[in-house]
């Protein structure tokens, strides 16, 4: 077995431009950071492994806490583990802002994703530390608990607790991958269901929270830009759908006379593929889990199961989108006599992000030397979320090769480093309106 250890500060630092350092932010404190975060969990591969409610995640938040405390942050923790460090403004009793992200990974996924929102909501409080800016307004940074979801197929899980969103009933029957019910997974870390159900935040405490992620995609790259504001986060809605024919011999029933389950699928996915584009430029729809039966060579498929994930940062758009998918399926339905069935068995609202803070954005953006680059997120974040309930935005870094949860995802620290300019820009301007 290798040496369990990586050094990423050493490869984030061979590439950085050094002048990027100034105004209190530091490139080598955050590749530091970034460092000693990667080498919690470290898989065989070089990834991150820090399921939701682990042992691995409450040790990179203590890493976190402790973090914060030097940046002169008051920390506390709710009931569902959700990290936060305050830092009480000039004007005490306003609504605070929130900025942050999550430090669960999937199971052998990179070492920014989520991380780096932390770490750079974080160094905007060190920055200000360093040379002696107070803010007007309070200023909080969070660290959510499972936002990946990989321990018990879920996720956003810390968000939804702090906006008082949970569905109790159905979380408490929920198991991991071990089989252990939510209770019993908690428990581990110190957490109760009682203090998970009285997590709810009051949210009149907070006037808007804004989230850095990275891309997870190639626009930006492509852009040659080191970030981007994005403009809404899309809402996955996913649609189990049946088609129902009849099982026959492959070799004795005629071409002219069969209703094959699977043809009849198949024509319905060429056409999930072609909808999303004739509804919206970011309207997306993916079969990814499909199932058939008998599943014989030699028999004709008599029934297949799949799952379609459909997503828009619109919900007018993506309702629009659904019905046509919904649509094709009773037209091939009528074309082979080929039952179709469908029903609904997830659905999370869109999010777009208020117009007003993507010109906040771009014009941070502006300030310090980059042209404003719109995109939106396929991507669930714990900002579409809490964007439910509060003003909420976010800003992307620029990912390697759009290369995500997996231990090959990167972003060049000084991309890293004038999205965090931008970040600071953008809470700085917030203070005085």
């Amino acid at each position: 077995m290798k040496n369990q250890y990586i050094n990423l500060n050493e490869r984030l630092l061979k590439t950085y431009d050094g002048t990027l350092s100034k105004n209190g932010v530091s490139g080598k404190r955050i590749a530091e950071r970034l460092s000693v975060l990667a080498n919690i969990g470290l898989t065989e591969e070089d990834g991150s492994r820090r399921p939701g409610f682990s042992f691995l995640e409450r040790e990179a938040k203590d890493k976190v806490i402790g973090w914060m405390k030097e940046a002169g942050l008051t920390t506390t923790e709710d009931g569902a583990g959700n990290i936060f460090g305050r830092l009480e403004g000039e004007k005490k009793g306003k609504p605070a802002v929130l900025s942050g992200s999550h430090v669960d990974t999937v199971p052998n996924g990179g070492h920014f994703d989520g991380t780096i929102g932390v770490l750079a909501s974080l160094e905007v409080a060190q920055a200000w530390k360093d040379t002696g800016y107070i803010p007007e307004k309070p200023y909080e940074v969070v660290v959510f608990t499972d936002e990946e979801g990989s321990r018990f197929n879920g996720g956003l899980t810390g968000s939804e607790a702090m906006v008082g969103d949970t569905d109790m009933e159905k979380t408490l029957l929920r198991r991991d991958y071990d089989g252990r019910l939510f209770e019993e997974v908690i428990q581990d870390v110190g957490l109760t269901v009682q203090g998970y159900q009285d997590a709810g935040r009051e949210l009149s405490e907070i006037e808007t929270f804004i989230e850095v992620h990275i891309e997870q995609g190639k626009k930006l790259e492509k852009a040659g830009l080191p970030c981007g504001v994005v403009t809404g986060i899309a809402g996955p809605y996913w649609l189990k759908v049946t088609f129902e024919g009849i099982a026959g011999h492959a070799g004795n029933t005629p071409m002219d006379d069969r209703k094959d389950a699977l043809v009849a699928a198949s024509a319905f996915i060429q056409e999930v593929s072609r909808l999303p584009c004739t509804v919206n430029d970011s309207a997306v729809a993916t079969v990814g889990n499909i199932q058939v039966k008998p599943n014989g060579t030699n028999v004709i498929p008599g029934e297949v199961v799949l799952y379609i994930d459909i997503r828009d940062i619109q919900f007018d758009s993506r309702a629009e989108l659904i019905d046509k998918i919904l649509e094709a399926g009773k037209i091939i339905e009528a074309e082979t006599g080929v039952n179709f069935d469908h029903e609904t068995v997830h659905d999370v609202a869109p999010s777009p992000v208020p117009e007003k803070l993507q010109q906040q954005l771009s014009e941070s953006c502006r300030a310090n030397g980059i042209e404003p680059f719109m995109l939106s997120s396929g991507a669930g974040h714990d900002a579409m979320i809490l964007g439910r309930h509060i003003p909420s935005a976010m800003l992307f870094i620029q990912s390697k090769d759009g290369i995500s949860h997996n231990p090959k995802e990167w972003s060049e620290l000084s991309d890293c480093i004038q999205t965090i300019h931008v970040l600071k820009h953008y809470i700085e301007s917030l203070q005085n309106a």
